[in-house]
């Protein structure tokens, strides 16, 4: 074989996430030779993972035993091997295999040992796993142009209805505002698939008015998990499940108890994330990336189902019409109207998501005396009311506290009228870009890495990148782990007082008004 035509050995043999973070390096692999021949191998387990790969032509099962492996592997002819494995095993395998040209990645194994045993850090450990896989490119001279994977990379074996017409797709989804927010694409998207198909969704009752106005939803059953409700909910919305008469049931949500009522519901196509506390009760999983935005990965569930490989579209939102009268009359009674308005928000479920309270007294006070804008301050409950209330009195100018104050319907209703929305890692901020408000989002102990980021152009994500405890969790904590909350003190509020300029600027929602700059205050 010429060398515009490879034969490419890729070993990858497990788990489930490295091989779905594999993905970018076959792409730049075949942007460099288009002529050649990709084959993956991985344990049998994971054979289906990239299967359907459009960079990956062929996908070989690992044998038991190392010269079981060999033999197979000799038996191909391979002139690359690129051991993205890279242990004991797949060294000699590509060592006895003869392979003229063999790369591996560095795993940077003692440097690994060494943290874990001695908490000695060292800057290699800060490079994220893809990034060491295509690093490995470069002994080949490929030049990387695909960092991360996309919704397109993988394909499955979609499921069999036989001669059934589908006649109802259940979409279950029972987590918190975001999530939800972030699962209106891929309702969206099934009802385009599945034009003469009903659409039910499950959720539960604190998210009913994000699908409510939705055209696309024709049925909601509410699933609550207050209380009692939270055992016996299971069999109760099950049961409405099952008597709703669902035909495919996508469940973006991973939790065991979703995985469990999906199970006794009987829908005969169940289709969640490998992920998932439950996988074992469905009956047909997708891999999860962290590695796309959460928007994305709830489409990849429809792979399961469709042959079509699609591209995610941008988030889009309605409210019920009723929620104008009352967005009216706070507009009226907060005396909001012909103002520039900028949305806060400043509260989260978790503490480690929020940056301090005297950081947005000092951002809100130059807001309005600086540039005249008008900060009105959402939320929902006592705690944000309370917040809100102290914010609102601490700083300069008259912001609005509408805290407490809004429903979620309300709260969609009133989007429309920000110029821009400053808020941290939490619900509100997806609402927010499925408005199409400029968004301005403060992220401390997570990521963009977690998928959870403003999805859409024209956002910005303040954060302090070169931290090396981000991220601490998944979602946030009650405390900072190491103690010193760097991830939120560092990000200062003359750097959030800029960009949310500039942002305004950009969409011509700057009002002109004389400019000073006071005295900026650390958190203490």
């Amino acid at each position: 074989m010429n060398e515009k035509q490879p034969k490419i050995l890729v070993v990858r043999l497990s788990s489930l996430g490295d091989i779905v973070l594999s993905s970018p390096v076959y792409k730049n692999i075949k942007a460099k030779w288009p002529q050649a021949h990709v084959t993956l191998m991985v344990k049998p387990q994971f054979a289906q993972v990239l299967a359907g790969h459009p960079d990956i032509d062929e996908i070989m099962v690992a044998k038991k035993g190392l010269w079981a492996n060999i033999r197979q592997i000799r038996a191909g002819h391979y002139t690359h091997y690129l051991d993205l494995h890279s242990t004991l095993k797949s060294m000699l395998m590509g060592f006895f295999s003869r392979i003229p040209h063999r790369v591996r990645y560095d795993k940077n194994s003692v440097a690994r040992r060494l943290f874990v045993k001695f908490h000695k850090n060292s800057p290699v450990l800060e490079k994220h796993t893809l990034e060491k896989y295509l690093e490995a490119l470069k002994a080949w001279d490929i030049e990387i142009k695909y960092k991360e994977p996309k919704l397109g990379d993988w394909a499955y074996e979609h499921a069999n209805m036989g001669d059934k017409k589908v006649n109802k797709i259940g979409i279950f989804q029972t987590s918190f505002i975001g999530d939800s927010v972030l699962t209106t694409p891929l309702i969206q998207k099934t009802a385009k698939l599945f034009p003469d198909t009903k659409i039910v969704v499950i959720t539960r009752p604190q998210t009913e008015d994000i699908f409510r106005p939705m055209k696309e939803v024709s049925e909601i059953i509410l699933n609550d998990k207050k209380g009692w409700n939270k055992i016996v909910g299971v069999w109760k919305t099950a049961k409405a499940i099952k008597e709703s008469g669902i035909d495919i049931l996508l469940v973006p949500h991973r939790s065991f108890r979703s995985a469990l009522i999906a199970w006794l519901s009987r829908v005969p196509v169940r289709i969640g994330f490998t992920s998932s506390e439950g996988w074992f009760l469905y009956t047909k999983t997708v891999p999860f990336s962290w590695m796309i935005h959460d928007a994305e990965r709830n489409l990849s569930l429809l792979q399961g189902i469709v042959k079509e490989q699609f591209k995610a579209e941008k988030l889009s939102m309605r409210y019920a019409p009723s929620a104008e009268e009352n967005v009216a009359r706070l507009m009226k009674d907060f005396n909001l109207e012909g103002k520039t308005l900028v949305g806060i928000h400043a509260g989260s479920a978790w503490p480690t998501k929020c940056w301090p309270m005297d950081y947005f007294v000092q951002l809100i006070s130059r807001l309005q005396t600086e540039l005249g804008v008008q900060a009105v301050l959402v939320g929902g409950g006592a705690k944000d009311a309370d917040l809100g209330e102290k914010i609102c009195q601490l700083s300069q100018g008259h912001a609005a506290n509408l805290c407490g104050k809004t429903s979620l319907a309300d709260l969609m209703a009133l989007m429309r009228h920000f110029k821009l929305f400053i808020t941290n890692d939490s619900g509100p901020m997806h609402i927010a870009t499925a408005f199409d408000v400029p968004t301005l989002a403060i992220f401390g102990p997570t990521t963009r890495e977690l998928g959870f980021f403003p999805y859409g152009e024209g956002h910005r994500v303040m954060e302090v990148k070169d931290l090396p405890c981000r991220p601490c969790a998944l979602h946030g904590g009650r405390k900072c782990p190491l103690g010193h909350f760097k991830c939120m003190k560092d990000i200062l509020p003359n750097r959030v007082f800029d960009n949310a300029k500039e942002m305004l600027a950009e969409h011509g929602s700057l009002p002109s008004a004389p400019e000073k700059k006071p005295e900026e205050t650390p958190a203490r």
